[in-house]
């Protein structure tokens, strides 16, 4: 669906939110908020990605705030675990109530093998033995490194690492090197940045998918994904505001995928937000509804006037490139 630059420039609003902790590498997230005949929706593609990249996520944006989605009810989550000390990791485990799973980050630069595993050792004991452990490499392994790490989280018994390797390639070894420990692989990067969501399918590199609603074009987009895939798929964030989870919620009830958790939780990790009703995990759980941002929080938050130029010229741009 085309919509023109004047329409979407109209209720457009950048907002710049602090983060609880540095994650991915960043202390503020920036979004854009749009208002369509459906209601509010969000384009905030991450402030590094190419215009290519980012009309992806305004596809998904113009989606869900021009077109009517289902959705009630309630969906999982997961909590998740940024790169933190391990004392750290019961404060930061009480910002998702309930929940029965956690997605630990691994493998960043400022952060060993060992000290990883001492992280999701530190998991692995304020859940239980029967909470589930997922952890997330985003791609920064080779496979002799990913083999070695997943080794060393064995012990605490992993329900699936992420994105362990950054190829199609890496990611089959991988996945062949470590099929005898049960360990399933997910793809994340090598679905939502790929030409081919699918490839990852054919190459027989993956376990399960991660389906990122906004990077992949849509709720529309997703499923049509998901049911060509022929694979458990996860529903997660790209660590959005209230507004953009609530597409994801969305995605995740169309799905009905009940068997692994969706990593919709993030909201928990933003220290402020655009609504005063934000979808923050209650009882292991958000709710599956659209969000009303605060006209006081939106002002409280705008971003200084030149993001919001550089977000509005990087909007026109992408919506040009949506009409073609």
């Amino acid at each position: 669906m085309h919509i023109p630059f004047p329409e979407l420039a109209a209720s457009a609003r950048v907002v710049s939110l602090p983060l609880r902790t540095r994650f991915r590498g960043i202390d503020v997230r920036e979004a854009m908020l749009l208002r369509g005949p459906a209601g509010w929706t969000e384009f905030s593609p991450f402030v590094e990605y190419g215009d290519e990249e980012a009309a992806a996520w305004l596809r998904a944006a113009i989606d869900f705030g021009w077109s009517d989605h289902p959705g009630t009810g309630s969906v999982r989550v997961n909590a998740t675990l940024p790169v933190v000390s391990v004392d750290r990791v019961p404060e930061l485990l009480a910002r998702f109530p309930g929940t029965r799973t956690v997605k630990v980050k691994v493998a960043d630069p400022a952060s060993t093998v060992a000290e990883d595993a001492a992280r999701v050792g530190a998991v692995r004991r304020a859940i239980g033995p029967e909470g589930r452990i997922r952890v997330d490499a985003n791609g920064a392994w080779t496979v002799d490194e990913a083999e070695h790490a997943i080794h060393a989280f064995a012990e605490h018994d992993l329900e699936y690492v992420e994105q362990p390797c950054a190829t199609l390639d890496e990611l089959a070894e991988i996945r062949r090197r470590v099929k005898y420990m049960g360990v399933p692989i997910a793809a994340d990067e090598s679905v939502r940045k790929a030409a081919d969501p699918l490839a990852v399918v054919a190459a027989e590199a993956a376990d399960i998918l991660v389906l990122k609603v906004q990077p992949l074009g849509g709720i529309r987009a997703a499923l049509r994904i998901a049911g060509q895939a022929g694979l458990p798929v996860v529903v997660s964030s790209a660590l959005e505001t209230s507004v953009g989870i609530a597409m994801g919620a969305h995605l995740a009830a169309q799905l009905g995928t009940e068997e692994y958790d969706a990593g919709l939780g993030t909201a928990a990790l933003l220290a402020a937000d655009v609504t005063s009703s934000p979808l923050l995990p209650r009882d292991g759980a958000i709710e599956v509804r659209r969000v009303e941002p605060d006209e006081d929080l939106i002002e409280r938050h705008t971003a200084p006037p030149e993001r919001q130029l550089w977000w509005m010229q990087r909007l026109e741009r992408c919506a040009a490139l949506v009409g073609e």
